[in-house]
């Protein structure tokens, strides 16, 4: 038997799923084909469970699109020396520095809310953000709520959709992963085959 929370849940991933513009998604696409031609980078930033995207991301990215990736988040050791001696707000930016990001770059956001200054949210992702604006990189997101900072300044923007406030997160977050997984096998981009699509 299952459960009415069960049902709505699932209902509700339905919807969403239902609800995505894919015109974004293909202009997300032609973005990273850009990024990759020109011999530039991506940087993939999240904090919580987006910081355990972006690891994963970064990951198919390099092996699958071909794309060189990294992310702050995948070295512990550097991030927390940073948070320490320089402070959470400008970590990940002075992170980014070092790794001297400019023009040809790109971040990709995963953020439950995208970042915002006035209610200090994310706001290690705003000066990340106010970085990229500065050097010129471009700027990908999958964003949730209303998408925050992350949403104002993108270049292209997956915001997910709110239909119930006891699921914000949960949904965000595995649409994340639907969205990345969507990008990285897209035929406009792919450039390896995946280990199961190519065992017979």
């Amino acid at each position: 038997m299952t459960s009415g929370y069960t049902a709505s849940y699932l209902a509700e991933v339905q919807t969403i799923a239902r609800s995505m513009d894919g015109s974004c998604v293909d202009r997300m696409v032609h973005l990273l084909v850009e990024t990759r031609r020109q011999g530039g980078r991506v940087f993939f930033l999240g904090v919580g469970g987006g910081a355990g995207h972006a690891g994963h991301a970064v990951n198919d990215f390099r092996k699958i699109a071909g794309i060189e990736c990294y992310a702050p988040t995948d070295n512990v050791s550097e991030l927390t020396a940073r948070i320490n001696d320089d402070g959470w707000e400008s970590s990940y930016a002075n992170w980014l520095r070092t790794s001297r990001l400019g023009a040809k770059d790109m971040l990709f956001v995963f953020s439950v809310g995208g970042g915002n200054i006035e209610r200090n949210i994310s706001v290690n992702l705003v000066a990340s953000l106010r970085l990229a604006q500065q050097v010129g990189a471009r700027v990908l997101g999958v964003v949730g709520r209303d998408g925050g900072y992350t949403a104002q300044v993108a270049d292209a923007c997956i915001v997910i959709p709110t239909l119930s406030p006891e699921t914000v997160t949960p949904h965000t977050e595995e649409f994340q992963a639907v969205v990345w997984h969507l990008i990285v096998s897209h035929p406009g981009l792919k450039q390896n085959e995946m280990k199961w699509e190519s065992t017979a």
